[in-house]
């Protein structure tokens, strides 16, 4: 109780220094991330790359593995979720604010603004908008979740161990090590990359909820009306934590599912449909065909693409690996009873679709607007681009003010939920933390949000990603390999327990 007391006061103690930093030396601090960043992304872009992609190839192996058939539980366990619905709530897990955020806003900037290869406003870069886009939000993200989930699922109900990250590497250093002060080192950066990641969300939702308002209700468009949508959603989730409302959040994420695929089906039917089918179809084939291209793209001769990488790719990548432990626990909850093979191939492979499916409706109908000169996007901010797109459409108000109950929507439950998880990881996998906990972790959550905003906006939000990402992860991958190792150690113990009856029979046969 006393290292899970530790592991709690310590992350918020690092926590709590990082907003009075903020707050007291804004320049300070986004000097400070914005140095540290641009040594991680010079010294070791090329370790972002490899590592994201070693995850993946490790994910494609395990479907195809001895240990394919290992269930994530106990062996009479059966799945909890019905398929239909388990992959309703993997897309749920990773869609929120963000891909709100982002369907229109970057492909605009890839075609018009910064384009990774070639020149803005071109047929290439307005294709390979689309392409980029979809690998950005590909199975390589997914990949990052799902080591993490089947890690954690496969200890927690195949192994029995707690629901903590440093449970997991347990068959790499032992359980004395992972009880004590290593043990809670590694979970203290996973509560810090947790929060961290969230807050960054929220930090999107809340600015791009501004952004809405003002650019349909000319309501304020300043640090100190987003700082008030920050405050108003605070205590909404945290009535919610106070009073337990589970079934009230699981109702209303599922709501949120609902209305945003309602705005996607709506703005298919009333946008450029053909185009949006043609552009989906074209860019599925240039995702598969670019792939490896695109994974390990480096661009070392050439400054200006190497600083579109660093500040998409590899901001990406930093961004899945600091969701990655809260992502990674609502995964393997919702996983429990299904084999190694049935979770990878749906994790990795789903929700990437849906993905794929949402910025291909968004992304295009922002693209013909730009492209046909009805619209200049790419002169609007990142956070107003879907409000601008969606107002030249019929019902655009309607589809507006769609889009703003959805990102609010996503705000809360996001929040929510966080609190819980970073709850269970700073308490010893408590599936229960107590309100004082989970509303402590909300207050967290805001404050860190409203700082990292306050000093440095969607650059400060992309700084601090990157350097909170980069120490976890290397627990990612001692995770990786620490399942390897208890897995091929189960296998090859059944094998011999399989070889000994074998032998058993024979020998009784021959007597």
């Amino acid at each position: 109780m006393r290292n899970a007391t530790l592991v709690f006061w310590y992350s918020i103690a690092i926590c709590g220094l990082v907003v009075l930093w903020g707050g007291a030396a804004p320049e300070h601090l986004k000097t400070v991330t914005t140095n540290v960043t641009a040594f991680i992304s010079t010294r070791f872009g090329w370790y972002y790359l490899l590592i994201i992609m070693l995850i993946l190839a490790f994910c494609v192996y395990l479907i195809f593995s001895r240990f394919n058939q290992i269930k994530l539980g106990k062996d009479d366990d059966k799945p909890e979720f019905s398929l239909p619905t388990w992959f309703a709530m993997l897309f749920s897990a990773g869609m929120g604010i963000g891909l709100i955020f982002w369907t229109t806003a970057e492909p605009i900037s890839h075609a018009f603004i910064s384009s990774p290869n070639g020149q803005e406003g071109t047929p290439q870069a307005i294709k390979e908008a689309l392409e980029f886009s979809f690998f950005h939000w590909g199975i390589h993200a997914w990949a990052v979740y799902a080591l993490v989930a089947l890690v954690l699922a496969y200890f927690k109900f195949h192994k029995g161990y707690p629901g903590l990250i440093s449970s997991t590497l347990v068959p790499l250093f032992g359980e004395k090590r992972m009880e004590g002060a290593a043990g809670k080192i590694i979970d203290i950066l996973a509560v810090f990359a947790t929060v961290v990641g969230v807050a960054a969300t929220l930090g999107f939702g809340s600015a791009q909820i501004n952004e809405g308002l003002a650019f349909l209700f000319n309501t304020p468009n300043n640090y100190g009306f987003q700082l008030f949508i920050l405050v108003v959603a605070t205590a909404l989730f945290i009535i919610s934590a106070w009073s337990g409302l589970s079934k009230g959040i699981k109702y209303l994420s599922n709501l949120n599912m609902i209305l945003g695929f309602l705005l996607m089906v709506l703005l298919l039917i009333v946008g450029p449909t053909l185009l949006i089918l043609n552009m989906f179809t074209n860019s599925v084939g240039g995702y598969i065909t670019n792939f490896f291209e695109m994974s390990l793209r480096m661009e070392p001769l050439n400054a200006d693409n190497r600083s579109w990488i660093d500040s998409w790719t590899i901001f990406y990548w930093a961004w899945w690996i600091s969701w990655s432990p809260f992502v990674g626990i609502f995964i393997a909850r919702i996983s429990k009873g299904r084999t190694i093979k049935e979770f990878m191939l749906g994790v990795l492979f789903v929700p990437a679709v849906v993905c794929f499916i949402f910025f291909a409706v968004f992304g295009v109908s922002a693209l013909e607007l730009q492209q046909q000169g009805i619209a200049t996007l790419s002169d609007y901010s990142m956070e107003t681009t879907t409000f601008a797109m969606l107002e030249h459409y019929p019902l655009g108000m309607i589809l507006s003010l769609l889009t703003i109950i959805v990102i609010a929507i996503f705000f809360i439950t996001s929040a929510d939920s966080a609190t819980f998880v970073l709850g269970m990881l700073s308490t010893s996998g408590s599936l229960n933390p107590t309100r004082a906990v989970k509303i402590i972790w909300g207050l967290s959550l805001s404050a860190m949000a409203a700082i990292i905003v306050y000093f440095g906006g969607t650059e400060g939000l992309q700084n601090v990603l990157i350097v909170a990402a980069f120490p976890f992860s290397v627990v990612i991958l001692l995770m990786g390999y620490s399942f390897y190792l208890s897995a091929n150690k189960e296998v090859v113990s059944v094998k011999r327990k399989e070889s000994r009856r074998k032998r058993k029979q024979e020998t009784e046969q021959v007597s």
